[in-house]
C-alpha cells in the first residue's frame, strides 16, 4: 500500500508541472495498486453484484492479482462486456447502468486511481462532479458565492452525455500528455468491450458504461475540454469594465433627500429615503459592464450572466456549437434553458436557484445586502413528493411493509431517510418548510409502531419520547435504546434532532474522503496467507457476504462472522468450498464457539486450531 501511495504521488507531481507520462503500462504490474483497489472496492454493495460471468469480489485472492497481472505482462487481458440493466429516472425514462466483472472492476479502479492522480490538478476548479472532497454542495456554495448580481440564468445539461462520448476524442485527449501505446491499447479495448443486453451482444461504438469504476474520470477528461472553452474564450469575452456606473435616478432621490434633512423636514427626507432604497444603486442597463460566471457537475452546468438577454442567448448557442462540433455532444433543448435570475427560478442539482429581491428586507448592519443575492430553495414538488410516501386519504398513516422489522430497525429507516433529505437541503433558504415532512414522517413512525406494538399512539410517544443534546441544540426525538449486556455500549436510534435553520456554512458532509495509510485490517488478514478457519496456508482468498444481516446464524461460520462484526472471512479453498456448499461446521468452529466436539471430520487442511485473530 506504501508503494502504490509513493507511485501515485510522483504521477501526481508531474500532472502538477504539466510534465507528460511515461511507461504507465507497466504500473499495471504493481501488486500493491491492486491491493490499494480491492480495499477500496470490496465494501461496495455493487461488489457482490455479477457482471456478464459468475465473478464477484467473494473468492478475492492474490492468486487473482497475479493473473490478472500475468495477462497484462504477456498483452492478452480481455476486457469482459458488460451486463446493462435500466433503472427508472424521475421523468420516467430508463437509465442504462453497465455492471463489469469484478476483476474488470479491479483493473479500472487501478487505471482510475492512476487517471486521477495525474490529471485532477489540472482539472478546472469550476468542476464538482466525481472528483475528491468536491460534491453537489461544493457547486452550489460556488453558485451562491459567485453569483450576486446575476440578471440571466443558462442551465446546460447534455443530453446522454456519458452514453455518446466520443472515443476517438477520449483517446485524442489521453494521447496529448500520456506516451504509452500499450496502456492507450487498454483503455480502447475497454471502450470496445461491449454489452450485454438480455444475454445478446451488442459492440459499443460511443460512451463509457454508466457504473464503470472509470467511466466519470474519462467524462470528466471529455467535459474539461468544455471549462476550458468557457473559462478561455466565453469569460474573457463576456467580462468587461470594473463597476457599474451610478445610477442616476437614485442619487437623485438621496440628493433630495440630504437636502430635505438639511431644511430640517425630516419626514420627507424618511419618504426620500425608503424610495431610494427601491432603486438599485448602480445602473442595472450599464452598457459597459458584463460579467459571466460558470460551475459545473458532472454533465450539468450553470451559467450566471450580467448583460442583455441577447448576449445570454448568444452563449446559449456558442456552447451548443461548441459541444456539437468539437466533442460531438448535444446539449438537452428541454432542459437548456435562459432564465430571467430575479422574476424566475433556474434549477440546478435538485435546488431551485433564483435572485432575491426584497426592497423592506435589511442586513444587520441595515443595508440592503439581501438584494441580488443568490437564494437557493427547496422545491415544492420535493416537499410533496417526499410527504406523500407516509400519507393515505390526506392523512399520515403507519406503513405496513416495516412492521416486521424490529423497533430498532424501523427508527433507524424513517430517520436515514428523514435526514438524508433535511441533509441534502441544508443550503435552502425555505429548509424550515421541510418540517411538514418531518411532522408526516413523525406521524407515520408514531402509528407503524404503535400497529407493530399494538398499542395507543399515545403510549409509543411516552414510552420513547425524550431530549437530546446536539452541537445545534435541545431536541425532543424518539429515541429506542437496545441493552446489549454490561461489556457492550448500547445501540441507540432516534428519529428527529436536526436544525431546520438555514445555514449556508453547514457542516454537511457530502464528500468524504479516504485516507489511506498503511494497510487496511483486511489486506493485513489477507497477505497473512492463513486460513483463518483451519490454519492451512494454502489456495487463500476471502468469503464475502452482501451484508451482515444475510447471515442467519444457522451454521457455526455465520455465528463466528456474526460476533466478530465482519462480512469477510479469509479462508483456504477447502474451507471456502464447504461454506458454499453448506457443509462446513467443522471441529475448528467448534473450539471458538464453545460447542462440544463430535465425530463429524473437517474438509482436508483442517486442524481445529481456532480462530487467529486479526
Amino acid at each position: 500500500m506504501r508503494k502504490a501511495e509513493a507511485v501515485l504521488n510522483i504521477i501526481e507531481e508531474r500532472g502538477q508541472r504539466g510534465l507528460p507520462l511515461e511507461r504507465v503500462y507497466r504500473l499495471l504490474f504493481l501488486p500493491d495498486l491492486y491491493l490499494r483497489a480491492y480495499s477500496r472496492l470490496y465494501a461496495n454493495k455493487g461488489a457482490m453484484t455479477r457482471g456478464a460471468t459468475s465473478e464477484t469480489v467473494d473468492g478475492m485472492s492474490m492468486a487473482r492479482i497475479e493473473t490478472i497481472i500475468e495477462a497484462l505482462r504477456e498483452e492478452r487481458y480481455r476486457w469482459t462486456p458488460v451486463r446493462r440493466t435500466y433503472i427508472p429516472k424521475k421523468n420516467g425514462k430508463l437509465r442504462p447502468l453497465g455492471m463489469p466483472s469484478w476483476s474488470d472492476k479491479l483493473l479500472q479502479e487501478v487505471i482510475r486511481s492512476i487517471l486521477n492522480a495525474y490529471y485532477e490538478p489540472q482539472f478546472s476548479k469550476h468542476s464538482h462532479g466525481f472528483r475528491p472532497k468536491r460534491g453537489c454542495h461544493t457547486a452550489l456554495r460556488e453558485v451562491v458565492d459567485r453569483g450576486a448580481g446575476t440578471k440571466w440564468f443558462i442551465e446546460g445539461d447534455i443530453s446522454a452525455c456519458f452514453d455518446k462520448i466520443d472515443h476517438s476524442i477520449v483517446l485524442a485527449i489521453l494521447r496529448e500528455r500520456i506516451h504509452d501505446n500499450r496502456f492507450l491499447r487498454l483503455i480502447d479495448g475497454l471502450l470496445q468491450a461491449g454489452y450485454l443486453e438480455d444475454w445478446t451482444f451488442n459492440a459499443t461504438y460511443s460512451g463509457v458504461p454508466q457504473g464503470g469504476v472509470v467511466s466519470p474520470i474519462l467524462s470528466n477528461l471529455v467535459l474539461d475540454r468544455l471549462d476550458k472553452f468557457v473559462e478561455n474564450e466565453l469569460i474573457p469575452s463576456n467580462t468587461r469594465g470594473r463597476r457599474r456606473k451610478t445610477y442616476p435616478p437614485y442619487v437623485a432621490m438621496t440628493v433630495a433627500a440630504a437636502r430635505a434633512r438639511k431644511r430640517g423636514d425630516r419626514e420627507m427626507a424618511r419618504e426620500l429615503s425608503k424610495t431610494a432604497q427601491r432603486l438599485p444603486s448602480r445602473d442595472p442597463e450599464d452598457p459597459n459592464f458584463r460579467r459571466l460566471w460558470y460551475v459545473r457537475y458532472a454533465d450539468d452546468f450553470l451559467l450566471g450572466f450580467i448583460g442583455p438577454k441577447a448576449e445570454a442567448e448568444e452563449i446559449k448557442e456558442r456552447l451548443a456549437r461548441y459541444l456539437r462540433d468539437t466533442l460531438h455532444l448535444d446539449l438537452s433543448m428541454e432542459k437548456t434553458l435562459v432564465t430571467h435570475a430575479r422574476d424566475d427560478v433556474a434549477r440546478f442539482l435538485g435546488y431551485e436557484v433564483h435572485c432575491i429581491h426584497a426592497d423592506d428586507q435589511h442586513d444587520p448592519r441595515g443595508q440592503r445586502g439581501i438584494n441580488g443575492r443568490i437564494g437557493l430553495r427547496v422545491p415544492h414538488h420535493v416537499i410533496r413528493a417526499a410527504i406523500a410516501k407516509y400519507m393515505r386519504g390526506g392523512k399520515p398513516t403507519h406503513l405496513p411493509q416495516r412492521l416486521n422489522d424490529d423497533v430498532y430497525s424501523i427508527v433507524r429507516l424513517y430517520q436515514s431517510e428523514y435526514s438524508g433529505i433535511v441533509q441534502y437541503y441544508r443550503l435552502a433558504y425555505n429548509l424550515g418548510k421541510l418540517s411538514h415532512f418531518g411532522w408526516a414522517a413523525w406521524l407515520s413512525l408514531v402509528k407503524t409502531l404503535a400497529n407493530k406494538l399494538r398499542c395507543h399512539t399515545s403510549e409509543v410517544t411516552r414510552r420513547y419520547r425524550t431530549r437530546i443534546m446536539t452541537p445545534e441544540g435541545s431536541f425532543s426525538v424518539l429515541q429506542v435504546v437496545v441493552e446489549r449486556g454490561p461489556k457492550k455500549k448500547p445501540l441507540k436510534a432516534h428519529f428527529g434532532g436536526i436544525s431546520l435553520a438555514w445555514n449556508l456554512h453547514a457542516s454537511i458532509g457530502d464528500t468524504p474522503t479516504k485516507v489511506w495509510s498503511g494497510r487496511s485490517e483486511l489486506l493485513g488478514r489477507l497477505l497473512a496467507e492463513e486460513c483463518e478457519l483451519c490454519r492451512s496456508t494454502s489456495n487463500i482468498e476471502v468469503h464475502h457476504v452482501r451484508k451482515l444481516a444475510d447471515l442467519r446464524g444457522r451454521s457455526q461460520w455465520e455465528k463466528v462472522m456474526v460476533a466478530r462484526r465482519r462480512k469477510t472471512l479469509v479462508v483456504c479453498r477447502s474451507c471456502h468450498d464447504g461454506i458454499h456448499n453448506g457443509r462446513y461446521n467443522g471441529p475448528a468452529l467448534r473450539k471458538i464457539t464453545g460447542e462440544p466436539d463430535d465425530t463429524e471430520t473437517v474438509k482436508s487442511g483442517s486442524e481445529g486450531r481456532g480462530w487467529k485473530s486479526a
